[in-house]
This record gives C-alpha cells, structure tokens and sequence, in this order.
C-alpha cells in the first residue's frame, strides 16, 4: 500500500499545487470560513466516507475513512484559515480579499491533506484501522478551532493524532521533528489602572494612572528575569499602552494590553502567579484600582516523546527522492492550538521545510510576502502517509 499511495500522490502533485493557488487567492479569516469549508466539504462529496461539517464552534470538518479490517483510529489535521495581512507577496495567485492573506502556510495544509485523503479513500480497503481527516478552522484567533473539535466528542476514539506546519527554517525536502514540549504557550491579558485624574500643575490632588503604568511595565519583566527558572522560557510583551492624553492633564486611567509566553505547564503557572501578584502590588503600591482580564489561549505543545520517535524513524527509513533529510528542529516559541488535541490524545506535530528555492533570509510565517517552495506540498503529504502507514504497521 505504501509504495501505490506514494506514487498517486506524486501523480497529483500539479492537482495539489493548483488547490493551493485557489485557496491562496480567496483566503477567509478565522470563523469566517465559510466558502473555503464548503469547498472543501464539496470535495469529498460523492465519496465513500462519512462527512460531519460545522463541527465545533466554528466551520471544523471531520472526514472518517474506514479501513478493509478493524485497528487503530487516528486522526491527521489541517488548519484552513488565513490572517488580517494585506499581502505583498509578488505572485500571480496573490490574494483576491483586501486585507486577508494565507500567511501562514494553511493553504498549503489543506490543498496537500484534501489530495492525501482521496488517496487514502481509494486505497480503505488495505487500511488497518480508521482515519479521522479534521479539517479545521479558526487556528489563527482564540479561543481557536481545535478546543472545541476535541470537547465535541468526535475525537474521542482516537488512539493517536499527527499534523504539520510548514517553515522556512529549511528548504523544501527537509522534515523536522521535536520531542517533548516544542510549542510555547500563550495567555493574552488587558489591564485597565484607574487613579484620578487632575491639572498638571497639581499632581497632589490627582493620582497619575500613567505613573503606576509605567512602573508596572517595568515590574512584570522581572517575572522572567527573576522568577523563572534561566533554563526554561518565558517571555511578557507589552503591546500596547494606551495613555494617550494632553500635555497638561494628569490622565485618570490608561490600558495596558499584552501577550505572554511560557514554555512549559509548570513556568506557565509561575508566570501566572506572579502576574497577578504585581498586579496587586500595583493597587497597594500607587493607591489605584486594576481591572485585569487574563486569559490562557493556547497550551504548551506536548508531542508524546514515543509517537515523535515513530515520526523520526519511520522517515529516516524511507528512501525517497522528495524527503533527502529529517532532523530534529529546535523547540519554537509561537503558539499552536494543536496543542488542544495533544493533551487529550498522544501524537506528534512535525514540521515541513518550505523555504522557497534560492532564497537565504526568507519571509517567516504571519510576514506580509511569505511565500512558500511549492515542493513542499508534496513533501506533507507524503511524509505524513509515510507516517499514517507506519503507525498501522506496528499497532
């Protein structure tokens, strides 16, 4: 089977490209997919599966393929939606939506999976178990697509899960992989600091929400410098401070929103803990009130040490012309809601080099002329079938 799926796949390398390109050029934000789900709910329609749509809080779609005999059930994933960037990439496909662009490498994931899956349904009868294809939205936008996918239920009879990214952290035919916590997670938080407002000239009678501002963005740096451990990563960013008054007028409250990053569970509550804490030492300090909102958006990814190592074996093994190298990649610090799937279900989230041919310094994932090395599309779908044959292979 192997061998039969790898070369259909190669026979329909242009097809994948070609669904790429019409994806790239109409792209749609996330929760607002409702023309790319309904082109690819369109796709599998005629054919031998079982098609959930709307599944989750969003457009999510669930593909089941039943294999010849009875085994394992796993799940393979593809994220579909695009990001609010005006795009600068010089293409010919370049996107048809102002100020909406396939940024990030979704639409490269969903033209390789829609291709991978047909295959997958020609060849069910040699399967030995079930795959659940998930075709997911809203990626990009907490709360994300993959939480709600996994408390609807439908995953539950997963015994494994596997998806990709594409980066250009290596050239096309180049697989990465990492074992254990690979992704960082991300909490986002808002905090408003009422003081009292007044004149200028008298500061006595106010209380300068600036001033308190001010001290607590310096204050939470020292969260990582002082509190997390200097063998683990952590990382607070201040990304706006809206404080913005006249030049004589002591403002009465200001907004401080901001991104947080932590590698691993345990920084994560440390973070946390002493996030708030500042925040309370900010009231008693400067006599204001605070009002926070923090929110926990994506985990830190976990892949299950066992599953990355079948990843990294199984396609050291492979002799083929499209993957020449796999290696471990470092651990990343975005974020990658992914995650959500990983800590209920083991697996392994592996990477696809993409950098485009020629290029030294290219444009990384979210950058408004990302573009990728089309190969890559190839190489997703062959190294997660490469994958998909080998899990069923030693269940």
């Amino acid at each position: 089977m192997k061998s039969e799926l790898m070369k259909m796949l190669e026979e329909r390398k242009e097809e994948m490209i070609e669904i790429r390109r019409f994806l790239h050029e109409n792209p749609e934000l996330s929760f607002k997919e409702e023309k790319t789900a309904a082109y690819i709910a369109d796709f599998y329609k005629g054919k031998d599966v079982e098609i959930e749509t709307n599944v989750g809080n969003g457009f999510g779609i669930i593909v089941t393929i039943k294999g010849g005999t009875e085994g394992k059930t796993i799940g393979i994933r593809a994220d579909f939606d695009a990001l609010p960037i005006q795009e600068e990439a010089d293409v010919p496909f370049k996107s048809k939506n102002e100020g909406v662009m396939h940024a990030c490498g979704h639409d490269a994931h969903t033209a390789y999976m829609l291709i991978l899956a047909d295959c997958l349904i020609q060849l069910k009868d040699q399967l030995k178990g079930t795959i659940k294809i998930i075709h997911q939205h809203a990626e990009e936008q907490p709360p994300g697509g993959a939480k709600s996918i996994v408390e609807s239920g439908k995953l539950d009879d997963l015994d494994a899960i596997f998806g990709i990214h594409v980066l250009p952290l290596a050239p096309a035919r180049v697989v990465g992989y990492h074992s254990g916590y690979s992704f960082n997670g991300r909490s986002y938080f808002k905090l408003k600091i009422q003081g009292v407002g007044g004149h200028g000239s008298s500061p006595d009678k106010a209380n300068d929400a600036i001033v308190a501002g001010a001290y607590f963005v310096t204050a939470v740096q020292t969260i990582v410098s002082r509190r997390v451990n200097p063998m683990d990563s952590g990382v607070v960013t201040i990304g706006s401070f809206d404080g913005k008054g006249s030049f004589n007028v002591i403002k009465d409250s200001i907004e401080i929103e901001g991104d947080i990053r932590y590698s691993d569970k345990q920084t994560q509550a440390i973070i946390d803990q002493e996030f708030h804490r500042v925040v309370k030492g900010i009231e008693e300090l400067f006599g204001v009130t605070c009002e926070l909102t923090y929110t926990p958006d994506y985990p830190p990814l976990y892949n299950d040490p066992e599953l990355t190592a079948l990843v990294a074996e199984t396609l050291k093994a492979v002799q083929d012309k499209d993957i020449k190298e796999v290696k471990q990649f470092p651990k990343l610090s975005p974020s990658e809601d992914f995650a959500y799937y990983l800590e209920k279900i083991p697996g392994s989230y592996f990477y696809i080099g993409c950098t485009p041919n020629g290029v030294e310094e290219p444009y990384f994932n979210h950058h408004p002329k990302f573009d990728i090395d089309e190969d890559a599309i190839l190489v997703a779908a062959k190294s997660v079938g490469y994958v998909v044959c080998g899990y069923f292979d030693q269940a």
